[in-house]
């Protein structure tokens, strides 16, 4: 059912049927990874190798930060589906859009490195060591880290690094 979806949203809606389809509560599904290691980060650069196998709604691949007790956290994430890296903010289980880079050449069953750089309230998100997400905070950034993944999205992560400062 759920291809089926996929495929008759992405004739109608093109290049955007992500979009559409990120607005059904059937897809809204993020499975999330917590690094236990690390209590409270709040100044560093956290970076995850990954490779898109697989999905037809998604093969999104992420790192989130800021991860409160309450459930709220960031995340940048990069989807080779989809061709696109997204900076999300989940809070009280609503997702929305802080920043969306789009035409971004990521390929399936590729490795790439996915970095996130953190210092006070500044937040950079970089593909393959190329800077893509750049934004400021209202609020400094401090909580738990993890991987984060969307939907059907099949995706091998390696070589987690977390270097606080």
């Amino acid at each position: 059912m759920s291809e089926g979806i996929a495929n008759k949203a992405k004739a109608l809606y093109g290049d955007r049927y992500a979009e559409f389809l990120d607005n059904l509560e059937a897809y809204k599904y993020f499975p999330l990874s917590v690094y236990k290691k690390v209590e409270n980060f709040k100044n560093g650069t956290i970076s995850v190798k990954f490779k898109g196998i697989s999905g037809r709604i998604d093969r999104a691949a992420g790192i989130a930060f800021d991860l409160k007790q309450n459930g709220d956290y960031l995340v940048i994430r990069a989807n080779p589906l989809e061709n696109n890296v997204v900076m999300f903010r989940m809070r009280k289980g609503k997702r929305s859009s802080v920043q969306w880079i789009r035409n971004i050449k990521i390929k399936s069953n590729k490795w790439y490195v996915l970095t996130v750089k953190i210092k006070g309230r500044r937040i950079k998100g970089y593909l393959n060591g190329k800077l893509y997400i750049s934004y400021f905070n209202k609020t400094k950034i401090s909580g738990k880290i993890g991987l984060w993944s969307k939907a059907d999205s099949y995706v091998f992560f390696d070589d987690w690094k977390v270097k606080s400062e």
